[in-house]
Parts: structure tokens; sequence; C-alpha cells
């Protein structure tokens, strides 16, 4: 499916777009909000800037797709491959990201108030000033994940997180090369 067809039935009012191959689709300035993505292939898609505000994302790969300052308020992202994905400057505030993969994932800045990151795999992911307050982390592993800057308040974790059997805070890079924002 291209972006004129998704674009076309989603102004049409259709809203199911699970399991489709969107593979590299620019969507970027797009307003999918409530649109349902279970299981569809997003990775290397260009998203920057849309609005997806409670869309359904669950097991969907959105493997090194751009979010960049996408809006992805309440979504659904349970079980999502994140793999390399940029997310600078996204808004997932509330959102379901529990069991997600965010390995090498670049969180930049992002707001993740009271999101679910309950035994997400966060290993490398740069969450470097991101807004992580009352973030669900119980379970996650954030192996040299970067948390510079990053704003924990009020998160809820267990010792086991903290204690660094599965969490090392503001360890160095040495195998990744951040592009940084776009």
């Amino acid at each position: 499916m291209d972006a004129h067809k998704l674009l076309d039935s989603y102004t049409a009012g259709e809203r199911k777009f699970e399991r489709a191959n969107l593979h590299q689709v620019n969507l970027s300035g797009t307003n999918l909000s409530g649109a349902n993505f279970v299981e569809a292939d997003l990775s290397g898609a260009n998203l920057s800037q849309a609005n997806l505000d409670g869309c359904d994302f669950s097991r969907a790969n959105l493997t090194d797709a751009d979010l960049t300052g996408a809006s992805l308020i309440g979504a659904n992202l349970h079980e999502v491959n994140l793999i390399g994905a940029y997310l600078c400057r996204a808004n997932l505030q509330e959102s379901n990201l529990s069991r997600a993969d965010l390995r090498s994932a670049n969180l930049t800045m992002s707001n993740l108030l009271g999101a679910n990151l309950s035994e997400a795999e966060m290993s490398g992911a740069d969450l470097s000033n991101a807004n992580l307050k009352q973030t669900t982390l119980i379970g996650s592993n954030m192996i040299e994940a970067e948390l510079r800057g990053a704003d924990i308040a009020e998160a809820m974790v267990t010792e086991k997180e903290m204690t660094g059997t599965s969490v090392r805070i503001s360890v160095s890079h040495k195998w990744i090369t951040w592009a940084g924002c776009r």
C-alpha cells in the first residue's frame, strides 16, 4: 500500500490497516489518529511530525522508522519493534510500550510522561533529556541506555532495575553513533 492509497482510505473513514505493507512510506506531517496498524510493516517509514494519537501499533515493525516530533499520545505500542527508530521530541505521553523493542532507538527529548515501558527492551537506547516522569519501567532492560538529563521523577521501578543488575545509567555508547535529532 502506498501513502496516497492509505491517506485516501483514511479520509474516507477507514481506520483498519492491520498487516499493511507500508515499508519506507512517507507519511510525514499527516493525521492518522486512531488508526489500527496492528502487525503492519512500517520499517523505514517517515512518520515525522505525524499525528498518531490513539493509534494501535501492537506487534508492528517500525525498525529504523523516523517518528521525530510525532504525537503518539495514548498510542498502543505493545510488543512493537522500534529497533534503531528515531523518536526525538516525540510525544508518547500515556502510551503503552510494554514489551516494546527499543534497542538503539533515539528518544532524545521525548515526552514519555505516564507511559508504560514495563518489560521493554531498551539496551543502547538514547533517552537523553527525555521526560520519564511517572513512567512504569518495571522489568525493563536498560543496559547501556543513555539517561543523561532524563527526568525520572516518580517513575515506577523495582530495586532490580536500579541496582545495576538490569540497568546501568548514563554509560557511554562505544558502539553506537547517534546522528542526533533531525
